[in-house]
């Protein structure tokens, strides 16, 4: 995606016209790399995210907030104590380039004017947010502090000054003249696409925009310069020249191009796009909220991403030990099931005592429990005497007999077990929100697969998170359970008995529910619910994949069984190819 220089040029003017004279009024830190403001301007209050998030740095007004953190982190307190009660002053952007610097005028500990500038500087990996005072331009402190030993070219630290960011010998393209424009052409390598050449040396300029440079010049985006005749070259100028003065004029036109089945954004700009054609595209009257739309999603599943890794590893290591534990108690269950051939060792042995002499590694013995009374040979411990051995063939014997009956009970709650872990995986898989996350994590720790403590909620807090609601296209009601806590809800609270259950069969996979609302559920519905269950299972994506369904009366949970775990009787099968288009066609609640 395309948060460039030209982006953050539109978020700037954005910004001016509705915060300039505005008030601090509130500050969180809800993420470690995340701040937010609440401002009060000209009779409206504003929610001003700035993330210096590794994955997703961003900055634009929002009209979304997460929960706060029980206690607020230092960082944030410093801009408490710096900042609130101020008035901005100033919003402006470095050159063209990914850096915003918001001057605040506040009163300090002693009662004194003071001017601050928050540096708000975009870019991935070294994105962050730095507080410094304006008139020493020393750092007073930031979200991420840089030490010599993470960075040689530039430190971020309290008491340094501040340095402006390195701009990569790139120039700032709306000061550039024609033939500086064509001079800086020529001195680049005649292989470089045309498209590579403008984002290479200009700044604020990403491979997006140099893309739609280029098409609306009627150039391949991929056609290197030196293959470039003059009239190619005089097209691309007019067309960047173009661009640069809708930049100048902040002409900006936000617009995010969507896929073909409208689920997910491909791309986003300030200016117009027009290289992905006409169709599929959203424009939207504030870049704010064209950013806010995109960035939200994003950021909640990068999170939720980066959030679940440990958990996932943990659940991991204990899956593949109790697989390998189950292989061990089948293997111990085979062998016990053979049993009876050391009784009759035992036996043998006992009844042929004064036949046996001492020392001897076998011994071939008649066998009375055979009819022919063939011999057999049976090995024998040169280091026992025949009575010894006897003793401990019968040992083995009542080892083997008491550990059949242990594995018989043992192996179901094993299978049980990774059927459980594996619910949990893909519970992980399936979560949406950190919330949904979170209930997860503390599912895990009520059951001993994990150390931690479980947050105490108050009451108007304590809900479940909410499953996911489809409606079919004969109007009727499908909820998905996206883990084992929203499974048992869905299934034992919030379900008739006469609504329809389905689920993937022998695997783990979501509770689905049809409510029924007293009507006659056509198989249409049945089927969109399946596909549902079959998407949300170990089997998306597999092929013929079983979905069992029934009426919810048929489903039970048995005593002691771990959250989600259900069995259930007297169903049906419908076989089900999923497939996240076949997802995408059935409509949202």
């Amino acid at each position: 995606m395309s948060f460039d220089g030209i982006v953050t040029k539109s978020v700037v003017k954005e910004l001016r016209e509705k915060l300039i004279g505005g008030r601090v009024d509130k500050v969180y830190q809800q993420e470690k790399d995340e701040i937010l403001f609440h401002i009060h301007s000209k009779g409206t209050n504003y929610r001003l995210i700035m993330s210096a998030s590794s994955n997703n740095p961003r900055v634009y007004l929002t009209d979304y907030s997460k929960k706060n953190p029980p206690e607020p982190p230092m960082f944030c307190m410093l801009l408490r104590k710096h900042l609130i009660g101020g008035i901005i002053l100033n919003i402006e952007q470095f050159n063209l380039d990914r850096v915003i610097f918001i001057d605040i005028s506040a009163i300090d500990e002693l009662g004194q004017p003071t001017e601050k500038r928050i540096v708000i500087e975009i870019m991935g990996k070294h994105s962050n947010i730095i507080l410094i005072d304006k008139s020493s331009f020393k750092i007073v402190d930031s979200v991420k502090r840089i030490y010599e030993d993470m960075s040689r070219v530039r430190q971020i630290l309290p008491g340094m000054i501040y340095e402006y960011p390195p701009l990569q010998d790139k120039v700032n393209p709306l000061d550039i003249a024609k033939e500086d424009f064509f001079s800086i052409m020529d001195s680049e390598d005649k292989n470089l696409p045309c498209f590579k050449f403008l984002y290479f040396n200009y700044l604020g300029l990403s491979p997006l925009i140099s893309r739609e440079i280029c098409f609306d010049a009627g150039i391949d985006i991929d056609r290197n310069l030196g293959s470039m005749y003059e009239d190619d070259r005089t097209s691309l100028y007019i067309s960047f020249n173009k661009f640069m003065n809708q930049i100048s004029n902040e002409e900006f036109n936000p617009v995010s191009v969507l896929n073909n089945n409208k689920t997910e954004i491909l791309a986003f700009h300030a200016l117009e796009l027009n290289q992905f054609g006409k169709e599929n595209r959203v424009f939207f009257d504030s870049i704010s909220n064209l950013l806010d739309n995109f960035y939200r999603r994003k950021d909640i599943i990068d999170r939720i991403g980066q959030k679940s890794q440990s958990i996932k590893k943990s659940i991991q290591v204990k899956l593949d030990r109790t697989n390998n534990k189950l292989g061990k108690q089948k293997e111990e269950l085979l062998e016990s099931q053979d049993r009876e051939k050391y009784k009759i060792y035992a036996d043998l042995i006992s009844a042929n005592i004064h036949l046996i002499p001492r020392g001897v590694n076998s011994i071939e013995l008649e066998n009375f429990y055979d009819e022919n009374m063939n011999k057999l040979n049976i090995p024998l411990d040169i280091k026992l005497s025949p009575v010894a051995n006897a003793q401990r063939y019968y040992k083995k014997y009542s080892k083997l007999k008491n550990a059949h009956q242990l594995l018989l009970e043992q192996i179901p709650n094993t299978e049980d077990e990774i059927s459980y872990l594996e619910n949990v995986l893909m519970s992980i898989e399936n979560s949406t929100e950190i919330e949904e996350l979170d209930e997860i994590r503390e599912e895990l720790i009520s059951e001993g697969y994990i150390k931690g403590s479980i947050k105490k909620k108050k009451k108007k807090e304590e809900s479940v998170s909410k499953p996911l609601h489809y409606i079919s296209k004969d109007g009727f009601n499908i909820y998905v359970g996206k883990n084992n806590k929203q499974n048992d809800y869905l299934t034992l609270k919030l379900s008739r008995k006469d609504d329809i259950w389905l689920h993937v069969q022998n695997m783990p996979g979501s509770h689905v529910i049809i409510e029924k609302m007293g009507k006659t559920i056509p198989l249409s519905t049945i089927e969109e619910a399946a596909i549902l269950a079959a998407y949300y299972s170990k089997g998306k994506n597999s092929n013929h994949v079983p979905i069992d369904y029934t009426e919810r009366k048929n489903v039970k949970k048995p005593k002691n069984a771990k959250a989600g775990m259900v069995i259930y009787e007297d169903f049906k099968t419908i076989i089900i190819n999923p497939s996240k288009e076949l997802v995408d066609n059935i409509k949202k609640g």
